[in-house]
């Protein structure tokens, strides 16, 4: 029996403040808090106890190698993809939703735990048992607002059904990993969807303002590997705004509109999925809809052989070093700086397009970035938690910016002593 006291449709729009009341400081609001799994939280939360490596033993018999596998997790084939019949509706080309149809369409699985849009919203998610091809396929789009799909794990149980595939994000994955074993289910397909900084729909809202000139129009947005911001509209055109001129300070900075548990995550390419299905490493132009995928477990190949057949193939590209432009980002982590004039953004911007990284190794800056940023906000405002929620894999992907930070930070980037 579920425990919420209030509509899926209605807790979506709650501010950051009212859906986290009353939780624990890092609280990504995953959906086991509000289901009867609630008592086995502690057991399951990744910002309680981070099992990643302990769940990479099971699935895979090992933990990652050196290299791209720190990084991106560890995956048995990587591919650069479309669907062939693109769906329009789609962020993407629809291979997400695609494969969700596929499967309940093939009765492989009983069921789909997906997230639809509540109704009258494009951002607000809805998290939904789908039984049919067509509600997965309606799915389609991009939520990035912190959604509760395990509280669905109820209706699973409720209903009996023992075959489900399961759509989500990182923290959602790491709890439904760690108690796979307990739920009664004869099969579990895990679709993984890369996630970063998800927000509370009202500062999705604040976000869109202060970054379109049509807020109310966005169907969805990505931050791209030309250091823009591509924002659709609902008549299909397409807003670009430099990363540059985007005005966080104006929105409190990131502190102040992402959650303590999303500045805490060190799992963006949601490692601990069959298969991991995003856009980071894909070739540009966006327009051309590619994206790729990272098969890493027996379940995931089966996946992605079952869609392969209505997938058209493309290949990686990459350019530029990173590594000048991480070293910096260690500084200003260390030395923020402020917005500067319109005429050196103007640069910056140029800069940034036309010499930054481009395909992998837009990729690899990007979660670098991102674990750098998140490492240091535990140690700043959660630091008696670091030996249980960051994982000792992000230490070695980050060991190659050991000295900058230790003349930054005057502490060294290694793992404290567990």
């Amino acid at each position: 029996m579920t425990l919420t006291t209030r509509p899926l449709h209605e807790i979506t729009l709650l501010s950051q403040a009212e859906r986290l009341k009353g939780r624990p400081k890092l609280c990504s609001d995953c959906g086991i808090c509000s289901s009867s799994l609630r008592p086995r939280m502690p057991d399951a939360c990744v910002f309680v106890e981070n099992q990643s490596e302990a769940i990479e033993q099971r699935l895979h018999g090992r933990n990652r190698r050196d290299g791209d596998e720190l990084l991106f997790g560890i995956y048995r084939a990587v591919h650069v993809i479309r669907m062939r019949n693109i769906n329009p509706d789609a962020q993407w080309s629809g291979i997400v939703t695609g494969l969700g149809a596929l499967l309940l369409e093939r009765g492989i699985v009983d069921g789909v735990i997906t997230t639809m849009a509540v109704p009258g919203t494009h951002h607000a998610p809805l998290p939904i048992l789908a039984r049919t091809p067509e509600e997965v396929i309606a799915s389609a789009r991009n939520k990035p607002c912190l959604s509760p799909n395990l509280e669905i794990l109820d209706a699973v149980r409720e209903s009996g059904l023992r075959r489900i595939a399961f759509i989500g994000t990182g923290c959602q994955v790491h709890a439904l990993r760690a108690l796979q074993d307990e739920l009664g289910l004869e099969k579990l397909y895990i679709i993984g969807i890369p996630c970063t900084d998800n927000v509370a729909y009202p500062d999705m809202l604040r976000f869109l303002q202060a970054a379109s000139k049509s807020p109310d129009t966005v169907v969805h947005h990505e931050f791209m590997q030309d250091f823009r911001i591509w924002l659709r509209h609902e008549d299909g055109h397409v807003e670009k705004v430099n990363f540059v001129d985007l005005d966080v300070s104006a929105m409190g900075g990131e502190i102040g509109i992402f959650p303590a548990a999303c500045l805490s995550c060190f799992d963006y390419q949601n490692t601990l999925s069959d298969l991991t299905i995003g856009y980071l490493g894909a070739p540009l132009p966006p327009t051309e809809r590619w994206q790729w995928t990272m098969v890493r477990t027996e379940v995931g190949e089966e996946l992605f052989n079952l869609i392969r057949p209505y997938l058209e193939e493309g290949q990686f590209t990459q350019r530029g070093n990173r590594l000048l432009g991480v070293s910096e980002y260690v500084r200003m982590l260390k030395r923020p700086r402020g917005r500067p004039p319109w005429p050196i953004r103007k640069l910056i911007a140029w800069m940034q397009r036309n010499r930054g990284p481009r395909g992998l190794e837009f990729a690899r800056s990007v979660i670098e970035m991102k674990l750098l940023r998140n490492l240091q906000f535990v140690r700043d405002r959660h630091g008696r938690l670091e030996r249980r929620i960051v994982p000792n894999h992000v230490y070695r992907a980050l060991a190659q910016y050991s000295q900058v930070y230790e003349e930054e930070f005057g502490t060294p980037l290694k793992a404290p002593v567990r």
